[in-house]
């Protein structure tokens, strides 16, 4: 990959916080929702970073997706499990929201969940972690779009659910373990860059139309469409397929809005649980054995010398770590459409 011009992690966060709040964000969703869309791109998921910044407010001010506090509407609230509706509000928001509501529940009585129904695009899962495992806490969040079909049941031909993600942080006694991971073969990004670039996908992980496993990508954009296999492709599908429907139940079965509502624009129903290992065995305990845990598997020999065994998240913090030292580099089409944006807002560019 091309290395991109560097920017002061201060300056871009100061620049698109500018950008929301000039299309009408609250400056409060502009805060998280900036704060979180530059965590995912710190820590390399430059398909989930700041390129959805310009989607966002084109979203904005078209009126689709909503940027105002006020809207996220709390439903119910026990104290440990609450229910929120998105009503469409910027994602990372919606979920930034929900993810504080369960980590008060966890340090109040050792365990939080809170559920999201009908947020807009929330972005990267990993980008929500890194706070609370900072604060001792194990965070885990689940999501799923109720009105897209993207991925085939097992042994199925159409597509039926979304990829369907889960990811967690987990405290240790140095840098805490990110997962990140979705229940398909491969995400829609990947097969729409290779669409793109012209090239076939990495492994035959797509399932066409009449029933072919394949690697052209042309295969999934098709009348109808193909689809994306489950984690574990062919041989192995049944197991990520397994975790897909648990992922629906956790997220849209708890939220009380699903597929059978046949949602008409993308709305993430997202589930965030918190849990506080104090009220268990103990933090210490517990980062006992993480960080035990973690040395076992970097010390365990790899197959290529030259690659050695690495713990989830592990190269996101690097990346993390010498973007806020030497400055974030950014592909200049990222560039590009930030200052498009800019322009349309009337607004100077980033320079």
């Amino acid at each position: 990959m091309t290395e991109g011009k560097r920017y002061d992690a201060q300056t871009l966060t100061t620049f698109v916080e500018q950008l929301f709040e000039t299309a009408g964000a609250d400056a409060e969703v502009a805060q998280v929702v900036t704060r979180v869309l530059l965590e995912g791109e710190l820590l390399g998921h430059r398909t989930h970073g700041l390129n959805l910044v310009s989607r966002y407010i084109g979203g904005m001010l078209t009126g689709q997706v909503k940027a105002s506090a006020g809207l996220l509407e709390q439903v119910s609230d026990s104290g440990i499990s609450t229910l929120f509706d998105g009503h469409y509000v910027l994602g990372p928001y919606c979920v930034s929201r929900a993810l504080d509501s369960a980590a008060k529940g966890a340090t109040e009585q050792g365990i939080g969940i809170a559920v999201v129904r009908r947020a807009s695009h929330i972005g990267c899962l990993a980008a929500y972690l890194k706070p609370f495992t900072d604060r001792g806490l194990v965070a885990m969040v689940y999501s799923s779009d109720p009105s897209v079909g993207l991925v085939c049941a097992h042994g199925g031909i159409d597509p039926i659910y979304t990829p369907n993600p889960i990811a967690a942080g987990i405290p240790t006694r140095g840098e805490p373990i990110l997962l990140d991971v979705s229940m398909s073969t491969v995400t829609l990004g990947l097969v729409g860059q290779c669409r793109e670039a012209g090239s076939p996908l990495p492994h035959p992980v797509l399932m066409s139309n009449k029933g072919q496993v394949t690697d052209d990508p042309a295969d999934f954009f098709t009348t109808p469409p193909g689809s994306i296999l489950p984690l574990g492709g062919q041989a192995f599908g049944h197991k990520g397929f397994a975790l897909a429907i648990l992922v629906e139940a956790l997220t849209s079965g708890l939220a009380g809005h699903g597929r059978k509502d046949a949602p008409d624009q993308w709305g993430a129903s997202a589930t965030a649980v918190v849990i506080d290992p104090r009220f268990f065995g103990g933090l210490d305990a517990f980062t006992d054995e993480s960080s035990f845990l973690s040395k076992l598997i970097l010390a365990s020999r790899p197959v290529d010398p030259e690659r050695p065994v690495r713990l989830p998240g592990q190269a996101g913090l690097k990346l993390r770590e010498q973007a806020l030292r030497e400055g974030v580099s950014l592909a200049q089409k990222v560039v590009d459409d930030l200052n498009q944006t800019a322009g349309q807002l009337q607004l100077p560019a980033l320079s």
